[in-house]
């Protein structure tokens, strides 16, 4: 599986990223690429630990299990999965501030490396390893590429 620590994984990535333009589309769910943009940069506050998120008794319940799933199975996440209510952009964004935006915290994560990963347990899935916050960042990010077609 790819990985935003990998040099090339992680500009592959951004190539990807830097592909979107106004006039691209989603091929399923409600936001337009700016959203997107900004949306996807939420996740990754959450792995520098600057986005404090709660754990609810579902996640306390079933995380753990959930987690182990998507780290053993290589498959994208599926379509129009449920998010934090606070990852969930309504407003116009600017594309290229958000891209921008986006890139500064794809490249972090990488230079950052495993060590730089919040030790604060993941809101829903508990405590991770850098790794694990890897798999995660990765497989949202190329979930919400995919949906515009990137």
């Amino acid at each position: 599986m790819e990985s935003l620590f990998n040099q090339n994984d992680n500009q592959k990535l951004i190539d990807r990223i830097n592909s979107l333009s106004t006039t691209s589309k989603a091929q399923w769910g409600k936001m337009n690429v700016s959203q997107m943009l900004a949306h996807c940069q939420a996740p990754l506050a959450v792995a520098f630990g600057e986005h404090k998120l709660k754990r609810g008794l579902i996640s306390i319940l079933f995380g753990k299990m959930i987690k182990n799933k998507l780290m053993k199975d290589e498959k994208p996440f599926d379509r129009n999965l449920p998010t934090d209510k606070t990852f969930i952009v309504t407003d116009q964004r600017e594309l290229d501030k958000e891209r921008n935006a986006l890139v500064s915290l794809i490249k972090r994560f990488r230079e950052t490396g495993e060590n730089g990963m919040t030790k604060d347990a993941h809101p829903f899935f508990g405590k991770l390893t850098g790794h694990e916050w890897d798999v995660l960042q990765w497989k949202h990010l190329d979930h919400h590429l995919r949906q515009f077609g990137a």
